[in-house]
């Protein structure tokens, strides 16, 4: 019997491609939401999933379902309790994405440092002379701090080397870099000019940068967030921002995705928003989606996953 696979409509069709050229038959569906998992794919046999929750209510009704493989590297929208207790994989695709986000990162640092979002919009109203009035600042010679080092990290102290800036980096687990020094979390947040954090979403890191954290920071500082939602208090941080405790942020995920409508960070002009599209290039959505399918062919015919963040009898 051909084995059926779940796929969001907008996978890279080089991750397509991989899945049917093993035979697999595709379940195309528009958003791998819950209602759409069931409606569409109930006897689905692997699944590949882009940010949309999955638990319980919907692993349970897939009697076939032997793999969710994470487009990405987050999988904190996936029950991992749940999946292996219906021995169901949950994979990630970890070496796909580490370089794009940190391009994405610099991206962001360049734009807060030059203000590029905010004058680009007031030329479009005439406002020839906002940039006066809000002048940006030198990268060289300030102070770049990374709080988390795993491969986005590292890949954003490799690429910011080359910007004169000087390199802390704080991490739970010590390790080494050619980039940068290792200091304590306290130093990172009061001598970065540009904190960038980088953390993976657990209990551990919920909410690293609350109200504390954030009054330690220099007033002239930068926070960038391409991580997860979860490592900032929101509200303390739209407290900080209306009360210039620091400069200004870019952010690319949120406690709720998508960010409603009603936030108050859209009414700031110190805060550059994007909605989750840190790894959003061409190439590596190719490269998630040819990992996370690959991973898909392996379980479906009976080997191990490479990239599995539980286990399964």
């Amino acid at each position: 019997m051909t084995k059926k696979v779940i796929v969001p409509d907008k996978l890279s069709e080089d991750g397509k491609k991989v899945l049917t050229d093993h035979g697999f038959q595709l379940i195309e569906v528009p958003g791998t939401t819950p209602e759409n998992i069931l409606k569409y794919g109930k006897d689905a046999d692997g699944m590949i999933l882009f940010v949309d929750q999955i638990g319980e209510a919907v692993i349970s009704q897939m009697p076939n379902l032997k793999i969710i493989a994470r487009h990405g590297v987050g999988y904190e929208n996936v029950d991992l309790q749940a999946s292996q207790q219906h021995g169901v994989w949950v994979t990630i695709t970890p070496n796909a994405n580490a370089s794009t986000v940190a391009e994405t990162t610099l991206a962001d640092i360049f734009d807060l440092s030059k203000h590029l979002t905010t004058v680009t919009t007031e030329m479009r109203k005439g406002n020839y002379g906002y940039p006066l009035t809000h002048l940006g600042f030198d990268l060289a010679g300030k102070t770049l701090g990374i709080l988390g080092y795993g491969r986005i990290g590292h890949w954003v102290a490799k690429k910011a080397s080359a910007l004169d800036m000087r390199i802390l980096i704080h991490n739970r687990t010590p390790k080494e870099s050619p980039y940068g020094t290792f200091v304590d979390l306290d130093t990172l947040l009061a001598q970065s000019d540009v904190l960038t954090l980088h953390l993976a979403a657990t209990p551990a890191t919920k909410h690293i940068i609350d109200r504390t954290a954030l009054s330690k920071m220099k007033s002239s500082s930068v926070i960038v967030n391409l991580g997860r939602g979860s490592l900032i208090d929101e509200q303390a941080l739209i407290d900080a921002l209306k009360n210039q405790t620091i400069a200004g942020a870019a952010l690319d995920v949120f406690e709720t995705e998508p960010l409603p409508q009603d936030s108050e960070l859209f009414k700031l002009d110190n805060v550059l928003l994007t909605p989750h599209i840190g790894s959003s290039t061409i190439e590596s959505f190719s490269r998630m989606a040819t990992d996370a399918a690959n991973e898909v062919v392996r379980v479906l015919d009976g080997e191990q996953p490479k990239w599995p963040v539980n286990q399964v009898k």
